[in-house]
């Protein structure tokens, strides 16, 4: 099962590095492209999907994978998120104007106004960070943080986590090299394809928006290329931040297979063992 925001998106494959048609065809895989570049999606909506088809697969499966590094699905479905309402598309569209009309600073001193508390909190140089929080302040009436109880929900099931790092240098040399093979494989010709929807949200990420921007005249297509490079080592640094936050992590080398088999196994025993004391 995929936790991977992006990977849910059909027509991304080659900027999201999807599966391969091969490699979906040795097992079963879930939220892979199953959403349109067009639809609204998000980590709320991907907590009640997941936990819906969790329910099912439980029933013939006592091991379910969940991978991905999309840090809110993943506590979405590990500890579930806050009951935060569904944003309509013209507040939505509204601040996404006013974003583009005014730019961050605008957006960051309204969140400061609406917000104090969460704009001491939050990520200010995140747009669509800021952005949401905005959304939730005008449907609601009330401050962002105010929805927000950090209380984390109970699940039905046992939940093993497995970290998966390289040492830094050997994590972006791999990253860089990964993006050269994505240009290689068809990167721009796939972007170019949806350069008249490159305002949706789906698209606002790392792989696209930089190639946008070169379309947009901003950058030499090198410039692009080593910017796409340059924010992925960037959001793999922001994933470490924030996964090493959670000491329920257990870490590996991702080329320790056995290390990680026995340390799986093992694991599993051990929850069916407490089971049956229960």
């Amino acid at each position: 099962m995929s936790s991977d925001s992006r990977q849910i998106y059909k027509e991304l494959k080659i900027g999201t590095a999807a599966p391969t048609e091969h490699e979906l065809s040795q097992a079963n895989h879930y939220f892979i492209g199953t959403h349109s570049i067009h639809d609204n999606y998000s980590a709320g909506q991907y907590e009640l999907d997941a936990l819906e088809l969790l329910e099912k697969l439980f029933m013939e499966h006592d091991v379910i994978i969940m991978t991905g590094g999309s840090m809110m699905y993943i506590d979405a479905v590990c500890y579930g998120l806050d009951d935060i309402p569904s944003v309509d598309d013209e507040t939505r569209q509204y601040w996404q104007n006013l974003y583009l009309e005014k730019g961050l600073i605008f957006i960051q001193d309204e969140l400061k106004r609406l917000d104090p508390h969460h704009a001491e909190k939050v990520d200010m140089q995140n747009h669509k960070r800021i952005l949401h929080a905005l959304e939730i302040c005008t449907i609601t009436g009330k401050p962002f943080s105010d929805l927000r109880t950090g209380v984390k929900k109970q699940r039905t099931f046992n939940i093993l986590k497995v970290g998966l790092n390289r040492p830094r240098p050997e994590l972006y040399d791999r990253i860089n090299h990964r993006v050269d093979i994505m240009m290689k494989d068809g990167l721009l010709e796939e972007a170019k394809q949806f350069y008249s929807y490159k305002h949706l949200n789906s698209l606002n990420t790392v792989g696209y928006k930089e190639i946008y921007d070169y379309l947009d005249g901003d950058y030499s297509l090198e410039e692009a290329v080593q910017k796409i490079k340059q924010n992925s080592r960037r959001y793999a640094k922001r994933q470490l931040t924030w996964f090493n936050r959670n000491e329920s992590i257990n870490w590996f080398h991702p080329d320790n297979i056995n290390e990680i088999f026995e340390f799986i196994k093992k694991s599993i025993k051990q929850a069916y063992k407490k089971c049956l004391q229960n």
